[in-house]
């Protein structure tokens, strides 16, 4: 398997069949002769499962597992529902639904209204239950009001300012999170998130507010210089591991430091900090350097979310539609194999985390040129960190990724909220999270608690095809 060979579609012939001979698909242990139901056997599903998709249509088998591609479900078409209900994503789901019924009891354990009727749960349980019940969803829609839509809103624009507001703090964890898991997708660990949004919103305000240029180039070269700041810091990370081996693990918590540190010293010297201030921050970037927001001054989101969107389709074709993009799914499953097949691995990482970094490094424009408009040494909060469970939960793909984003987006503007409505703690927004990275990172935990065994099922639809292909046989 070379990259000079032209991918060809399984219904092409190959070059040693005669034109009435039709390429041989069936696995070696398959006989042609037997029925359909036959043929869908565990041997068939595996010989079809590992072929990879390409850009130009799928290759002979080869040694780089399935696992870590993102084609076709065999047996089935590609939709999005197929693979929430059959896939990880159903985990996904049933992992959120989990940490949200264990955070509804654990703000239930704080209410007053449960701890009264707890005193007399064996005389009346109903008034417990429903003391547990309204604590739990009273908080959930308040939650709900802040993030989404809140009927008492004044007008249809205060009604749906809770979403935009959403839509505004998921821009910078959608593009970190899509740096996490196109480097989790190349086997790569990117941690240094934080460290990329860092370098990134220095440079992208420092060209915001020293330069002074037309409107519309001020604001392009902001975000080139946004995109080049994460990239060089995220390539960093893929050249030193490259060639020294050094673990991106420990280089990207180092460089998140780094950055940080760096970012402190900046804002205390005169080239960044405001004129007549003591406090370390920058001076506003100029208006020709700031995203415009998309729905007037009303509501603070911006153009960044616009390009979050065009981020996610990017990522998305570059991993399933794209040469590079299939090396990086062949390194990440298997670096020897990926090395044997011709592949540069070593260019493949650097190439890979320099994409990262550029995609980390979007966040940070959209920190100082969107939501601040300003630099100031809280410019990535924690949106880097964030950026790996956000990643973790959409299960490294581009659209599930890009889901995540929104729901811990929403997750932010409703706890606000819901602290002020029912005096929930904002923290337990901050332990259903943690929640989530629990069951995400223990499938077979959440499989056990709603009765799901995969194992079972597929020996069972196993014995029932080899028994159908029994009796067809017989007869």
């Amino acid at each position: 398997m070379t990259e000079q060979n032209p991918p060809r579609h399984p219904a092409e012939q190959g070059p040693d069949k005669g034109p009435d001979e039709a390429p041989e698909t069936q696995a070696p242990d398959e006989a042609p002769e037997a029925p359909a139901t036959a043929r869908e056997t565990p041997a068939a599903a595996a010989a079809a499962a590992i072929s990879l998709d390409t850009a130009g249509g799928a290759l002979a088998p080869s040694a780089v597992p399935v696992s870590a591609q993102s084609g076709t479900i065999p047996g089935g078409p590609d939709s999005v529902l197929r693979r929430i209900f059959t896939g990880g994503g159903l985990v996904s789901v049933l992992a959120v639904l989990l940490a949200l019924i264990l955070g509804g009891l654990l703000i239930a354990s704080t209410d007053k209204a449960v701890t009264t009727t707890a005193g007399y749960l064996f005389a009346r349980p109903a008034d417990f239950l429903s003391a547990v019940w309204n604590a739990a969803t009273r908080s959930y829609i308040a939650l709900f009001q802040g993030s989404v839509f809140n009927p008492r809103g004044t007008g249809v624009a205060g009604q749906f300012a809770p979403l935009m507001e959403t839509l505004t703090i998921s821009t910078p964890l959608i593009t970190a999170g899509l740096g996490v898991a196109l480097a989790f997708r190349a086997g790569l660990f990117n941690i240094g998130a934080q460290g990329q949004i860092i370098m990134a919103g220095i440079l992208a305000s420092w060209v915001g507010f020293a330069l002074h240029l037309p409107l519309g180039l001020h604001l392009l070269l902001v975000l080139l210089a946004g995109i080049v700041g994460g990239a060089v810091w995220g390539g960093l990370v893929g050249f030193l591991k490259a060639r020294t081996g050094a673990h991106e693990v420990i280089l990207t918590i180092m460089f998140n430091y780094i950055a940080l540190y760096f970012l402190r010293y900046l804002l205390n010297t005169p080239a960044f900090q405001r004129p007549g201030e003591s406090n370390p921050i920058s001076p506003i970037l100029d208006p020709s350097a700031v995203y415009p927001q998309i729905f007037g001054s009303q509501y603070r989101l911006h153009l960044g979310f616009v390009l979050a969107i065009a981020a996610t389709f990017l990522v998305w074709w570059i991993l399933n539609r794209s040469t590079i993009g299939f090396e990086f799914r062949a390194v990440g499953a298997n670096p020897k194999a990926a090395l044997t097949a011709g592949i540069n691995v070593p260019r493949a990482t650097i190439l890979v985390m320099a994409i990262a970094g550029a995609l980390a490094g979007m966040s940070g424009v959209a920190q100082v040129a969107g939501t601040e408009k300003v630099l100031t040494d809280g410019v990535a909060a924690t949106y880097g960190f964030d950026a790996i469970t956000v990643a973790l939960l959409g299960r490294s793909t581009p659209w599930g990724t890009f889901a995540a984003g929104l729901l811990f987006g929403a997750f932010r503007a409703g706890a606000v909220q819901m602290q002020i409505q029912t005096g929930t703690p904002i923290d337990i927004v901050l332990v259903v999270q943690s929640l989530i990275v629990l069951f995400i990172a223990a499938p077979p935990l959440v499989r056990a608690v709603f009765g799901l065994n995969p194992r079972q099922k597929k020996a069972a639809s196993a014995g029932k095809s080899q028994k159908a292909a029994t009796t067809g046989g017989a007869a």
